[in-house]
């Protein structure tokens, strides 16, 4: 691994905690929308069926792998844009 790679590694790291907190509130509004409550069902969440556990569940993975890869490619891109190599 060259010293390019290593030095991004912190950058991406902080990329991927920005991805997940922008994920957090992407899922938390697209779940108001939905459903029109304030919390989204947990999987212990005991008053609440399989259907809306796992829907929820499928609808906050793919919005996180969604805004993570958006935000991953933004910041290879940008990097590539500044240094001129591809941090990956």
């Amino acid at each position: 691994m060259n010293a390019f790679k290593i030095a991004y590694k912190p950058v991406g790291l902080a990329l991927g905690a920005a991805s997940g907190l922008l994920a957090g509130v992407a899922f938390k509004q697209t779940w108001k929308i939905i459903e029109g409550e304030g919390d989204a069902p947990d999987a212990m969440d005991e008053d609440r069926s399989w259907k809306q556990i796992l829907i929820a569940a499928a609808i906050h993975g793919a919005i996180f792998a969604v805004v993570k890869a958006g935000v991953e490619r933004s910041g290879a891109v940008a990097t590539r844009r500044l240094t001129g190599s591809w941090p990956g």
